[in-house]
């Protein structure tokens, strides 16, 4: 199986989601690429999973310069693809993953997970569930 990770990360946090994620998904026998939303393109579709990651900015919404622009990019390519988000957040009520969660559905995107979000840094428990996300995602 393999799973394509595109991510933003202001201080780390969503990043080492990503990279936790990666450790899990590869635990299960995945193949992954963990790419800096800078760095990816719409090849990155081509995968069983597209895992999608962002922090909570401003507002609680997605990022605005990168990844925004990105998933405005592919968000009519995602219908009948898999997709699993994840993000960090300091503040709020994981209101921008529900809001990314159901843009997602209603672009006909198949969500392989529940969305996650860890406060702050992933650390202990936090990184476990990034550990488990990464193996549920790659089934």
């Amino acid at each position: 199986m393999k799973i394509n990770i595109v991510y933003w990360s202001g201080t780390g946090n969503t990043e080492a989601m990503a990279n936790l994620i990666r450790e899990g998904a590869e635990g299960a026998g995945a193949d992954v690429s963990v790419i800096n939303v800078a760095n990816a393109d719409a090849s990155a579709l081509d995968a069983d999973v597209l895992a999608l990651g962002c922090p909570s900015m401003g507002a609680e919404v997605l990022e605005e310069s990168e990844f925004e622009p990105y998933i405005v990019s592919i968000e009519g390519q995602v219908s009948g693809k898999k997709v699993a988000l994840f993000g960090s957040y300091g503040w709020g009520d994981g209101e921008w993953m529900r809001d990314f969660t159901e843009r997602m559905k209603n672009a006909g995107a198949t969500l392989a997970a529940e969305s996650l979000i860890v406060n702050e840094a992933p650390a202990g428990e936090s990184a476990e569930q990034c550990k488990a996300f990464g193996a549920a995602i790659a089934k």
